[in-house]
C-alpha cells in the first residue's frame, strides 16, 4: 500500500500568495515524510476562494518534491487535448520521476458551460481527449473531425517516458470506462468503505474482462493525523458537525489509528491512497503531513 498527497488547491486568502506559499510548503512536507506520489486537482471558474491551476502550480511544487511519481488531474472535456498534451510534456520533462495523469469527466455543474462546453458530450469528449493526448505523447501528428478539430498537431517536448493514467469515476459506466482505457482508476473521496470496495470489487472484474492488468487501484481521503485521538476528535469536532456524508470515508486519528483505518483499504485491494488534509489550517496541515511518514511505516508493517 503505497500513501499519496493531493494538495489542497483552494484558499480562502486576503493575500493570493500566501496559498501559493501554502501549497510549496505542504509539498515539501510531502517529500519529507517520503511520502509516495504528489498531486495536484482541477476546477475552473466560480471558485468561492482562490484556487490555484494545476499546471503552472505543479510546475513550482516539482521544486519541493524530488523524483517520487507526481501528477495532476485534468477533467478532459475542458481542455483542449492538444495543450493537455502540451503541459503534460513539458512537467513530465521538468520532473526527475514518474508523470501520472490523472483524469475524469468531471459532474455537470458549472464548469462546463463556463468553459463553453455542452455537458451532453462530456463522455464522448472524455475519450476522444484522452485518445489525442495520448498519441500526442507518443510523438504522432494528430488529425481529428471528432468532438475536437485538430489538423496536424504535433507537441514537443514530449514526456521523456511513458505517462501513466489513473481515469476517476464512481457509476458503472465511468467504472467500465477506466478498466478499458487507462492504466489505474481513481476511487472518489466521498463513498464510504462499503460502497468504496463494492466499486473496487467492479473495477477488479471489468479490468479483467478488457484483458488489463491495473497498475494501480487508487482512492483518495481527507485525512487528519494528530498526535492522539483524542486531539484529533477535538479538531474534528466542528468538522463534522457540517458534514453530511459517510464517515467512515474519513482518515482521522492518531498515527496508528489512521493506519489502522488504511487497512481495509488494503485489503479490499488497493494499491494506493491518495490524503488530503481535512482542515484549512496551514500548521495542522503541516504536522499532518509530517505525522503521515508514521501513519506510511505503520501501514507497511500491517
Amino acid at each position: 500500500m503505497r500513501i499519496g498527497i493531493s494538495l489542497t488547491s483552494a484558499f480562502r486568502v486576503t493575500d493570493v500568495r500566501e496559498g501559493a506559499r501554502w501549497m510549496a510548503e505542504r509539498a515539501a512536507a510531502a517529500r519529507g515524510s517520503d511520502l509516495d506520489s504528489l498531486f495536484v486537482g482541477d476546477h475552473h471558474s466560480q471558485s468561492p476562494g482562490a484556487y490555484y491551476q494545476n499546471v503552472p502550480i505543479m510546475g513550482r511544487l516539482l521544486a519541493e518534491w524530488g523524483d517520487r511519481p507526481a501528477g495532476v488531474l485534468f477533467l478532459l472535456p475542458l481542455w483542449n487535448p492538444v495543450l493537455v498534451a502540451e503541459q503534460i510534456g513539458t512537467l513530465a520533462a521538468i520532473h526527475q520521476g514518474r508523470f501520472i495523469m490523472q483524469c475524469a469527466i468531471g459532474r455537470d455543474d458549472p464548469q462546463s458551460p463556463a468553459m463553453g462546453v455542452d455537458a451532453r458530450f462530456r463522455p464522448s469528449m472524455f475519450e476522444q481527449s484522452l485518445d489525442i493526448v495520448r498519441r500526442l505523447l507518443a510523438g504522432e501528428t494528430v488529425s481529428s473531425d471528432g468532438r475536437f478539430h485538430i489538423t496536424g498537431a504535433h507537441i514537443s517536448p514530449v514526456a521523456p517516458e511513458p505517462v501513466e493514467v489513473w481515469i476517476g469515476g464512481s457509476v458503472s459506466r465511468s467504472i467500465d470506462r477506466a478498466a478499458r482505457l487507462g492504466d489505474g482508476w481513481l476511487g472518489d473521496p466521498s463513498y464510504g468503505l462499503a460502497e468504496i470496495g463494492a466499486q473496487a470489487a467492479e473495477y477488479a472484474e471489468r479490468a479483467q474482462v478488457h484483458g488489463r492488468a491495473p497498475a494501480a487501484v487508487a482512492v483518495r481521503r481527507n485525512v487528519l493525523v494528530c498526535a492522539t485521538d483524542q486531539e484529533a476528535a477535538r479538531v474534528m469536532e466542528p468538522v463534522l458537525a457540517r458534514f453530511t456524508g459517510d464517515r467512515s470515508s474519513l482518515l482521522y486519528g492518531s498515527a496508528e489509528t489512521v493506519a489502522e483505518h488504511i487497512r481495509p483499504l488494503a485489503e479490499m485491494g488497493f494499491t494506493d491512497v491518495i490524503v488530503r488534509s481535512l482542515v484549512p489550517d496551514q500548521r495542522q496541515a503541516i504536522e499532518t503531513i509530517e505525522r503521515l511518514a508514521e501513519v506510511r511505516e505503520r501501514v507497511r508493517e500491517l
